[in-house]
């Protein structure tokens, strides 16, 4: 198999188990599908046109050996499906856990873990504001933070805290296989030049601020369609 499938195969498999299992008789997560695309396709549009940007002004760029050639926007077709395939992977792991981990087990420090994350977005964005990626990165996740917390008022931000700890596991493999191949080249100039293993730590948050959107929008449709019934 030519390894300029390397990127769509990533895709594939990110996506794979949890359309298979969408089908579980507990959780069926089939049934939530209609909530969820509305949102890949609002947060989705404001994600990549920063990805693109990003691309234009060499924030990024992409490995020709591992991707199909096949380019929108200057995108790849591969990192356009990435915005659905990751989103969707990770709200089918909050999905579960509300159904399979019944306590709320970060209630309690939710709010703490939200002033925590603003604070450390607020002394990243004035630290590293010339750093285009760390600038949009955290100033996008201190802006939905905010709006979360304090606007909205959401009552499910424990949830997804416990949904992104665990969502880190497949995002290591993912973000590591993307980075150390490497698929995705990043230009240390435009980040805090820091990284865990080969993957840049504003990753961390730019994946929050994705996930974090697209449950937003994921619950917002579902109760509206709830309160329409």
């Amino acid at each position: 198999m030519s390894m300029k499938s390397a990127y769509l195969l990533i895709n594939f498999f990110t996506v794979f188990f949890p359309v298979i299992l969408s089908f579980d008789k507990r959780v069926q997560f089939v049934k939530s599908w209609r909530y969820i695309f509305p949102g890949l396709l609002i947060s989705g549009l404001l994600f990549l046109f920063w990805d693109h940007l990003f691309t234009v002004f060499r924030v990024w760029s992409f490995n020709s050996d591992y991707i199909q050639g096949l380019y929108i926007l200057d995108l790849p077709l591969e990192e356009i499906l990435f915005f659905i395939t990751v989103p969707f992977a990770c709200i089918f792991i909050y999905e579960c856990l509300n159904c399979y981990v019944k306590p709320d087990i970060l209630k309690s420090v939710s709010v703490y873990i939200t002033y925590a994350l603003i604070i450390l977005s607020a002394v990243l964005l004035f630290k590293f504001y010339d750093r285009v990626y760390t600038l949009i990165t955290f100033g996008l996740l201190l802006a939905i933070l905010f709006f979360a917390q304090f606007i909205l008022k959401v009552d499910y931000l424990s949830r997804f805290y416990l949904a992104y700890m665990v969502s880190l596991l497949p995002f290591y493999i993912v973000n590591g296989l993307l980075t150390s191949i490497p698929v995705v080249m990043y230009n240390d100039a435009e980040n805090m030049a820091f990284r865990v293993g080969t993957i840049p730590f504003e990753d961390h948050f730019y994946s929050m601020a994705m996930l974090l959107l697209n449950i937003m929008f994921f619950e917002y449709f579902r109760k509206r369609d709830k309160t329409q019934l």
